[in-house]
């Protein structure tokens, strides 16, 4: 019960805590889009989290196929846009349906407690995205990039909400 609620109580502070991450970068992803002339059809959200990026990809008209790997941000997904399609499955062994466009927004291709991740799981995931996409297709992503932290130090920083209160600390490791 406690791992349960955990989740569900992370899943909540991602939502309401980081989630303007995802409903400022989807003007962007409009525009991409657009400057690449996808209008519509299906874009794989990969790592949609709570579904913030496929809510305003719908409202523009694209159909939305979202993967997370945590079933408490699914379900916030799946109630907050309905008429998306959303698995529960890590994105780097999820199959990925010929599309117009693959989205990952939000360093997630960066997680580590996917036990998955890896720099051959990454390859592999490039080569099966770029095999899906239709002729003009684009892949968006977002990666965290070496050298925001010193070499051997930790930095500290807190986000807070009402009821709620993250820790986040990082570290780099340019070894691994």
């Amino acid at each position: 019960m406690i791992k349960k609620s955990y989740k569900e109580d992370l899943a909540y502070i991602h939502d309401v805590g980081y989630g303007d991450y995802a409903l400022r970068s989807a003007p962007g992803i409009l525009k991409i889009l657009a400057q690449n002339n996808i209008q519509d059809g299906l874009v794989v959200d990969l790592g949609c989290g709570s579904g913030l990026s496929a809510l305003e990809l719908t409202k523009a008209h694209y159909q939305i196929l979202g993967v997370d790997i945590s079933e408490s941000m699914i379900a916030i997904a799946r109630t907050r846009v309905p008429n998306a399609k959303f698995r529960v499955e890590s994105l780097l062994k999820t199959d990925i349906p010929s599309c117009n466009a693959v989205i990952s927004i939000g360093e997630c291709l960066n997680y580590l407690f996917d036990s998955d991740n890896n720099y051959q799981a990454l390859m592999q995931l490039f080569e099966r995205i770029y095999n899906t996409l239709t002729t003009g297709g684009i892949f968006i992503f977002d990666i965290a990039e070496p050298g925001q932290v010193i070499e051997g130090e930790k930095v500290k920083s807190f986000n807070e909400g009402e009821d709620w209160i993250v820790l986040v600390e990082k570290e780099e490791d340019r070894e691994n």
